[in-house]
């Protein structure tokens, strides 16, 4: 069966079936007559969609006769191609008008861009007009005329940049055969544009107005010799004295040889690489209005759009040119466009202007939740994350933070070591477990009910276990019920899931990673409260694993590892990351089961030696890893590395180049005093 993927591809994607059944002398990108019914005017052409991949015949004068080769062939033969038996005969007589031998099983090799229409006519081509003689005579640009561009901002300079003269005399000979000169004069100045090979005529007061000499090729492009390798905006204008008025005001600008012309598709593709913005300025009289939208229309792939002068469209005010006659200047023009870029961008304008700062307004700080001494780690409107190995203690010191939350107010509990911002409003509590049953998780919240001092467990304290459910429905869960108890409760004060990763199919997926942790974040936002996040992976040095890991480590505002003491019987807490300061200011935090109390209990810091050594042990992992990759380093790469290696702040990390440099842990390349060398560790 025939398909229409392979009559694309034996086609040059389907042009070539267009080069068979189009009579005349037509070209892609050009107007011609659509044969497909009287057309009086030629606003049909041939382009490339990208979008589809195929050539696509599109006429601005009637949408209707608009299409696919499919889409013509049917046309012509009185057959619609969005009936499944007409497009399989359409396919059928295109296989066979164009010989491609799909149908028989056996295809011919067709090359590119002939066909036997194309083949008859290749032996007689039409030779090309012949070039018409000119000679003209350039000179200096009198007072007069330089006061004319004047009124527009363009300068001597600028006129000699885009390789305009003024003429004293022109001549050349009429398509008989006849000659003619036309000499400029005082009330009658005479202007060139001069190409490589062409002159282009300006007559401002005379008619005609435009002459042409030489050969312009088919692509006449005014302005595209001067344009920058980059630019922010690129103006299509009607005509040169506008490029001209917008270059002397600062803006790149081209025209082509008019604005009925139709714009090359395959220039403005180029030139989309190298300008964010290409913006059709054409005039604002009838004719100008229309070939902008058709124009607009036919490069819409590109993201072209035009923008409209505010003005009247009369002779004398009607372009860019005028506009800046008028007394506009470029500060004027620049809120016109950024106007339009409102316009064009409002939805999501509109959005942002909700998330805009206001300093006038400061927001209201941020409640610390968790906090260990000076150092606050948990805050409303952030996550908050908690990493270590198995049987480390992780979910017993979670259960020690919930305790604090919902302890009577006068009550001293033990919290192992952290200080937790009483629930005085009583907000809510949320506590989601992915991991333990419905019968450990019993335990554990009896438990915490206890260090709490609670007989019963409060009523903001809401517990849920969810290892029955799907991953993709715990999250679905977490988010309606923040969303219900935020209400109930009149907000919530803490939000703790232990196990993370059960919300995701692999901690190693990227893209699922990011898209959790984003959600979190913005659930932390929108309720205002701590999320506490446990992640039950061993850490590996400073950075958590997998890309779950490393996702909440980018987003958390506090990362804290429980690992096993020297003294198996104890736990010790230790500072991944803490945003607001350093996360070697944060203690060195032990606790351990007590038999007595039936509960874990804290059991101090560690000795200040204790936290110098791990410092130094950690930062030795750090050197040995950044000098890993390189053998030296200056002074602001390794600032900038350990900024990123750690995610601490500039100051941070200037003081653990210090520390590094006091321990020898690194040290100055004698050869070379400006770059630093990993030392004797």
């Amino acid at each position: 069966m025939l398909r229409k993927e392979e009559i694309l591809s034996r086609t040059n994607s389907g042009l070539l079936v267009f080069k068979h059944y189009l009579p005349g002398d037509w070209r892609i990108g050009r107007h011609f007559l659509n044969p497909l019914y009287q057309d009086r005017k030629a606003s049909c052409n041939i382009y490339f969609d990208r979008h589809s991949g195929m050539y696509k015949m599109k006429d601005f004068g009637n949408d209707n006769y608009s299409g696919d080769c499919f889409f013509f062939v049917g046309q012509l033969k009185g057959l619609d191609c969005n009936r499944a038996a007409d497009f399989v005969e359409i396919l059928e007589i295109i296989d066979r008008d164009l010989g491609l031998g799909l149908t028989s099983g056996t295809p011919i090799a067709i090359p590119t861009m002939v066909n036997n229409r194309n083949a008859a006519d290749k032996t007689e081509e039409t030779p090309e007009k012949p070039v018409k003689p000119y000679q003209f005579r350039e000179q200096k640009f009198p007072l007069a005329e330089l006061m004319y561009w004047q009124q527009y901002g363009i300068t001597p300079e600028l006129l000699e940049h885009y390789k305009v003269c003024s003429l004293r005399e022109y001549n050349s000979e009429t398509a008989e055969g006849k000659p003619y000169a036309y000499v400029s004069s005082v009330t009658e100045p005479m202007y060139g544009y001069k190409g490589k090979q062409h002159i282009k005529l300006y007559r401002p007061f005379s008619t005609p107005r435009f002459l042409y000499g030489g050969s312009f090729g088919e692509n006449y492009c005014f302005g595209l010799e001067q344009l920058p390798a980059k630019g922010d905006t690129l103006f299509i204008t009607g005509g040169e004295k506008d490029v001209l008025s917008l270059a002397a005001h600062g803006f790149h600008a081209i025209c082509f040889n008019s604005e009925t012309v139709t714009v090359p598709p395959t220039l403005v593709y180029r030139l989309t690489f190298r300008f964010k913005h290409i913006v059709l300025l054409y005039d604002t009289d009838k004719t100008g209005r229309e070939s902008a939208r058709k124009q607009e229309k036919l490069l819409e792939e590109f993201g072209v759009k035009r923008l409209l002068l505010p003005l009247p469209g009369t002779k004398e005010e009607k372009d860019i040119s005028d506009y800046f006659k008028a007394g506009n200047t470029r500060e004027d023009f620049l809120k016109l466009f950024i106007e339009f870029l409102d316009n064009l961008y409002s939805d999501t304008l509109i959005m942002l202007k909700s998330c805009e700062i206001d300093f006038n307004n400061p927001p209201a700080k941020a409640q610390v939740i968790i906090s260990a001494g000076d150092v606050p780690l948990g805050t409303q409107g952030n996550l908050f994350g908690i990493t270590g190995g198995e049987g480390t203690g992780k979910s017993n010191y979670v259960a020690a933070i919930v305790a604090g939350c919902i302890c009577p107010a006068d009550a001293e509990v033990d919290t192992l070591g952290i200080q937790i911002t009483t629930n005085g409003k009583r907000k809510a509590v949320l506590l989601y477990d992915t991991e333990q049953s419905e019968v450990q998780l019993f335990k554990n919240v009896g438990n915490l009910l206890a260090r709490a001092k609670q007989q019963d467990k409060p009523e903001e304290l809401k517990a849920f276990c969810l290892t029955g459910m799907s991953r993709k429905e715990r999250l679905h869960a977490i988010v309606q019920s923040m969303d219900k108890f935020y209400y109930q409760y009149g907000g919530i004060q803490l939000v703790v899931i232990d196990g993370i990763a059960d919300l995701v199919k692999s901690a190693n997926d990227e893209a699922e990673s990011v898209a959790v942790i984003d959600e979190l974040y913005r659930l932390a936002g929108i309720y205002n409260t701590c999320i506490l996040c446990v992640l039950h992976f061993v850490p590996n040095g400073l950075k958590l694993r997998g890309h779950l890991g490393s996702e909440l480590q980018r987003k958390a505002a506090t990362i804290l590892s429980i690992e096993k003491d020297d003294d198996p019987t104890q736990s010790v807490v230790k500072a991944l990351k803490v945003r607001d300061g350093s996360p070697l200011d944060v203690p060195l935090m032990l606790f351990a089961w007590d038999k007595e109390a039936g509960m874990h209990v804290y059991k101090g810091e560690k000795p200040r030696e204790e936290k110098e050594k791990r410092k130094e042990k950690e930062l030795v992992g750090v050197a040995r890893d950044i000098f890993g990759r390189q053998t030296h380093i200056t002074y602001i790469d390794l600032c900038e590395q350990l900024q990123q290696f750690l995610d601490v702040k500039e100051r941070t990390a200037k003081s653990y180049i210090r520390f590094m440099r006091e321990r020898d842990i690194i040290v100055k390349d004698p050869a070379n005093q400006s770059y630093f060398m990993i030392g004797l560790i």
